[in-house]
């Protein structure tokens, strides 16, 4: 498996607690195996001790000790080098029978009361028993003590022989959790990788959704997201075919009248008309400029959620966009005014995309406007968003055109505006796509008085200024 493996960092991830947890099951065998052995090396001790007990009684000469062979012989397991001692001591203290090295117990002894406890003998660690016991026909106050001791050679034997038979055991079973948690995970990747082969076999215009439902819950945000980036896909492709469609459905008649003019200014003998076809030509090229860059600005809108967006103060960038209309709305005598809050009003968005907005709508009112009329530009914040209005006094629309003016190349009745010059019938689509890529809203009604259509734009406010805004940036 790799490193970069989910399955492998998994199996790790399993294997570490449990060698973890094997560690400490270990050091509590040993503990179990250490009082184990303790506990049967005392039960053979008090064996012997007892054994050896049994026997003492008063002779013609005093306390006497038979020292049976079998109270010696539970020690008796095969190992060499196992020490065995003992002691018998009189009611005086006396030494009846053994060795006389044999170490003392610290604490006073009862009758038929056995004490255990850890001493030295000839320079070897040993555990004892030591035993009181009363001696019959000896008097109340005849007693004798019995001291059975041995090395600790066979204890720590089986400490070890169960110590190293648990460590088996915990290696066996961190090995097998190992190896039916690798075989566990296989199975339970199964799902991912039939996911995985379902998304590379697929061909590149296949962008429907995955069936969520039919997936395992872990997999189930991922399809979610990879359906999400193929709804904002589709949503780009379909935006870069509308594009290509409608760039050759309104290039195409232009060119071709274009292409006529031509050939009639070809044919035309007198400078007289051909200076007329030039003019009519001159205007033909600019209506396809406008036109052009308004496709281009419609691209831009389609693709408007997809752009790097910032702050932006949108009242400086209403004021720039205004002091370029000022002069044409001087020379078509319209008033031209602006209000706003005085202070700066920051949103979140790309500022070339949002002085489209403004630029649009306020050439719409300015193209639609006769001499004498007024249009009024209001910027101010509302319950947390930014609102623009812009008011014109101009003719107004139908009824039947006011709900399709944002659909695109849609001219109604009035299409041909004061100017004389023909519209596109793309600025309030552009508008329209720009205000939704940025999570706004766009409305369109009538005056409340007069004649004229009143324009709302609402953009959300930014809820944090990082850098400092600009309304210059592109």
């Amino acid at each position: 498996m790799h490193r970069d493996s989910i399955r492998l960092k998994v199996v790790l991830s399993l294997i570490g607690p449990l060698i973890f947890l094997a560690l400490i099951n270990v050091y509590l065998t040993w503990r179990n195996a250490v009082e184990t052995a303790d506990l049967l090396t005392d039960r053979l001790l008090a064996a012997s001790a007892a054994g050896i007990a049994e026997r003492i009684h008063m002779g013609d000469d005093g306390i006497e000790a038979l020292i049976p062979p079998s109270a010696l012989a539970v020690f008796s397991n095969g190992d060499v080098g196992e020490r065995i001692h003992y002691q018998v001591r009189g009611p005086d203290g006396e030494l009846i029978a053994g060795d006389p090295d044999v170490a003392l117990p610290a604490e006073p002894l009862r009758d038929l009361h056995m004490v255990f406890f850890d001493a030295s003998f000839r320079a070897h660690a040993v555990r004892q028993v030591a035993l009181r016991q009363p001696v019959i026909g000896g008097g109340d106050n005849a007693s004798a003590v019995v001291i059975v001791g041995s090395t600790l050679k066979s204890r720590d034997g089986l400490v070890y022989r169960l110590w190293t038979q648990s460590i088996q055991g915990q290696l066996l079973l961190v090995a097998a959790a190992g190896l039916l948690s690798a075989v566990g995970i296989g199975l339970g990747l199964r799902p991912l990788l039939r996911f995985a082969r379902e998304v590379e076999e697929r061909e590149p215009d296949q962008l429907q959704s995955f069936d969520v439902g039919a997936l395992p819950s872990e997999l189930r945000p991922l399809a979610t997201a990879l359906n999400h980036a193929f709804e904002r896909v589709s949503r780009q492709i379909g935006a870069q075919r509308r594009f290509i469609a409608n760039a050759a459905h309104q290039l195409r008649t232009p060119l071709s009248i274009l292409k006529a003019q031509a050939s009639y200014g070809l044919r035309e003998p007198s400078l007289e008309g051909k200076q007329l076809v030039l003019e009519a030509q001159e205007a033909r090229i600019n209506q396809m400029s406008r036109l052009v860059s308004q496709l281009l600005s419609l691209a831009r809108a389609e693709q408007g959620a997809l752009l790097m967006k910032a702050d932006v103060d949108f009242a400086a960038l209403t004021r720039d966009v205004l002091e370029e209309f000022a002069t044409v709305a001087i020379d078509r005598e319209i008033d031209l005014s602006f209000q706003d809050e005085g202070g700066p009003l920051v949103v979140t968005g790309h500022a070339s995309l949002l002085r489209e907005i403004v630029a649009n709508l306020v050439d719409n009112a300015v193209r639609y406007s006769s001499p004498g009329a007024t249009v009024a530009v209001d910027l101010l914040r509302y319950e947390g968003h930014v609102r623009l209005t812009i008011e014109d006094s101009g003719p107004g629309v139908s009824d039947e055109d006011l709900p399709r003016l944002t659909e695109r190349f849609y001219r109604g009745s009035g299409a041909e505006g004061e100017s004389g010059a023909e519209g596109t019938g793309l600025g309030l689509a552009i508008v329209r796509d720009i205000v939704e890529a940025h999570d706004g809203s766009l409305t369109l009604g009538r005056r409340t008085t007069g004649t004229g259509l009143v324009a709302t734009v609402t953009l959300p406010e930014a809820k944090s200024a990082g850098d400092e805004p600009s309304g210059h940036s592109t």
